[in-house]
């Protein structure tokens, strides 16, 4: 195959139900464009048929890659995706799409106007959020502010499942990724930030899916925690990232 331009990389834990319509999605989308595109899901931990779908689908989407790891964990699923990808561009898009792919030029002409990480955002001007509880926008907001104060100051929305990285910063950063929860993306931005890499906020339309599976009120603590741990890695410069 054409070594690719862009990739897309789908964790994908127990994705049964929504995986097929994720991936006709996918592949209409990978059809329509000019350039190369490589795609990657990347099954953890699954108890259902994820993976077995995902294999089924190579026939159809020949541009499909299918990784199996046995640690469940998105941040675990991400981070082996953009290790084995080989695209310039490496997108990650959770698996509900709701972001949809046709947004994916944002992120492309970010990249091309000199940022190394593009990073979905709902809350830079022009982004929209569309069916979201009260409580889920609020308890969001809440834990980026702590983000802004603690570690990633002037980022509005480190959480958006979607981002795009440039090879050479995805084989920088996640090498670098010790966090393998739902705190890898604030993780990684922070080791972005560490070692001078651009990141820029890509306002996206963002589509709340009822199928989340974070839990505000359960994964507080974890998260307050985990957090807590990148600010103290930070400030003793754990992130910074050896030569390539």
């Amino acid at each position: 195959m054409e070594t690719p331009f862009l990739s897309i990389i789908i964790p994908a834990h127990n994705e049964a139900l929504r995986l097929p319509k994720t991936l006709e999605r996918v592949a209409a989308f990978v059809r329509a464009q000019s350039y190369p595109c490589e795609v990657l899901v990347v099954e953890n931990g699954s108890k259902d048929d994820t993976a077995a779908i995902a294999r089924a689908w190579q026939e159809r989407l020949p541009e499909l890659r299918v990784l199996s790891l046995e640690q469940p964990g998105k941040g675990n699923a991400v981070k082996a995706g953009m290790l084995a990808a080989s695209g310039a561009c490496r997108y990650m898009a959770d698996t509900d799409l709701s972001v949809p792919l046709e947004e994916i030029p944002r992120f492309l002409d970010a990249m091309q106007a000199g940022a190394q990480v593009a990073i979905g955002s709902r809350e830079a001007p022009g982004a929209l959020r569309l069916g979201e509880p009260f409580y889920r926008h609020w308890s969001g907001r809440v834990f980026n502010l702590l983000v802004r104060w603690w570690v990633l100051p002037g980022i509005q929305d480190t959480q958006c499942g979607f981002k795009c990285f440039s090879a050479k910063a995805a084989e920088a950063l996640f090498p670098l990724q010790t966090m393998d929860g739902w705190s890898f993306d604030v993780e990684v931005l922070a080791a972005a930030q560490q070692n001078g890499y651009r990141v820029q906020e890509v306002p996206v339309t963002w589509t709340y899916g009822a199928g989340s599976r974070i839990k505000p009120l359960r994964d507080a603590a974890a998260l307050v925690w985990e957090l807590w741990k990148i600010r103290a890695n930070a400030r003793r410069g754990a992130y910074r990232a050896r030569p390539l």
